[in-house]
């Protein structure tokens, strides 16, 4: 059994108080708190270990150099990755869906044709007008950078759409890849609608019909296994601030053939191998798309948290959030106007919703009031709300520190808040 109690106190910001009342943190999917093994090693990097990386020949910056190597390593084994080069350290999911759509974008735009079971069977025609295939309820991350692509390149964005309940269509997802999209990109999880799409067979009918496929694992990663090999994906992306990680570090996993074929996303220092007035060329894999100084104690922060989530049972802390989302919801539907927002059989790790004739903001800096912190609005993904005709919702979502007692808290806040606007 999880001691919840005993992860509490690695960290140390939730034994706080706000507005007078113990703080409930409910705002996981826009953040996870980090715990005191986190802070601790990034710190521990900048007293005894800061140093530029693959670059010196010195103590401090061969140590360093291994230390960020060794946290790549770890994040490629804790996803099942083939090799180690096949993970780019980024800033996080947006910055991999960036670089994606950068460099794909400008190798569709080359003319190149791919082909070969070394892609993974899949026939990649290259065409200076690309499709894009997203579903309905992307994160604008997973959906601006590929928009401006298509429009870039005189292409099309086509979209996979959703029932009432936040599941998406497959049926008419397959329709669309007869269409010849060159590039699919899904939500593992939807950070609005909590849906878990089935990508490991949206990957497989993709692949079908020639298509490469982009995973945005940024709600995932703390909460599922994660395996790209049994998944098949090309590209797999997340962020570490959602998986108990320092900010401004994540990665982008892909396969090594795609990799080899991309050019780089930005150029400076470290991506090149030579360089003249006349040419430049390329470094190896992954520091080709690793250009200027990393953040190397971000990285090591990382590989801590991973090491952090790896301490724990996970089908136990599945079955933990699992509870939490359950007393959720079975204590809000007693509150009067409830309409919850995603309703899907397969979820995890949040809870969106409204109350008929209060808006999400007032209901939220209501609640907020309380001591308790949920997120309101259209959560970085306006077209679901348009789908569902709303202006944003309330979102509650858990991490393995959260309580049934919390939920309880939650549930009387919400109430209360609802009683007083009405």
């Amino acid at each position: 059994m999880m001691d919840v109690n005993e992860i509490r106190r690695q960290f140390p910001v939730l034994d706080q108080q706000v507005y007078g009342k113990p703080l409930v943190y409910l705002d996981n999917a826009a953040t996870t708190q980090k715990p005191l093994c986190v802070i601790e090693r990034e710190r521990d990097y900048y007293l005894h270990e800061n140093c530029n990386i693959h670059r010196g020949v010195h103590y401090l910056s061969q140590m360093a150099t291994e230390a960020y190597e060794n946290a790549r390593r770890t994040v490629a084994r804790f996803v099942n990755a083939k090799e180690a080069h096949e993970i780019v350290f980024t800033r996080g999911t947006t910055e991999s869906l960036n670089l994606l759509a950068t460099s794909l974008g400008r190798l569709l735009a080359s003319g190149m044709s791919l082909r070969g079971a070394e892609l993974s069977g899949a026939t990649w025609q290259s065409t200076r007008r690309p499709k894009v295939l997203v579903t309905a309820m992307e994160h604008h991350s997973n959906l601006v950078p590929w928009q401006q692509m298509v429009q870039l390149y005189g292409g099309e964005l086509l979209v996979a759409p959703m029932d009432d309940n936040g599941v998406l269509d497959l049926q008419a997802y397959e329709n669309l890849l007869k269409q010849s999209p060159q590039i699919v990109a899904m939500a593992h999880v939807s950070n609005t609608l909590a849906t878990i799409n089935p990508v490991k067979e949206m990957i497989r009918l993709a692949h079908q019909y020639g298509a490469i496929t982009v995973v945005d694992g940024a709600q995932s990663m703390a909460h599922l296994s994660i395996d790209v090999q049994d998944l098949d994906c090309d590209f797999f992306v997340f962020s570490g601030h959602k998986m108990y990680a320092p900010m401004g570090i994540g990665g982008l996993y892909g396969k090594t053939a795609w990799l080899e074929k991309m050019p780089p996303y930005q150029f400076g220092g470290e991506m090149v191998e030579t360089v003249s007035f006349e040419k430049t060329t390329f470094n190896k894999l992954p520091f080709k798309f690793e250009a200027g100084t990393p953040n190397v104690g971000a990285a090591l922060g990382l590989e801590t948290a991973i090491k952090f989530i790896e301490s724990f049972d996970r089908k136990a802390v599945a079955e933990h959030e699992e509870a939490l989302v359950a007393a959720t919801i079975a204590g809000l539907s007693k509150i009067e106007g409830m309409r919850f927002i995603g309703q899907a059989p397969e979820r995890s790790g949040l809870v969106s919703f409204i109350i008929d004739g209060i808006h999400p903001y007032d209901l939220g800096t209501i609640i907020d009031k309380m001591g308790v912190a949920v997120r309101t609005g259209h959560h970085c993904a306006e077209p679901v709300m348009t789908r569902f005709g709303i202006p944003g919702t309330v979102r509650a979502s858990f991490a393995v520190y959260n309580t049934l007692e919390e939920v309880d808290i939650l549930v009387h806040a919400v109430n209360k808040a609802a009683n007083m606007l009405r």
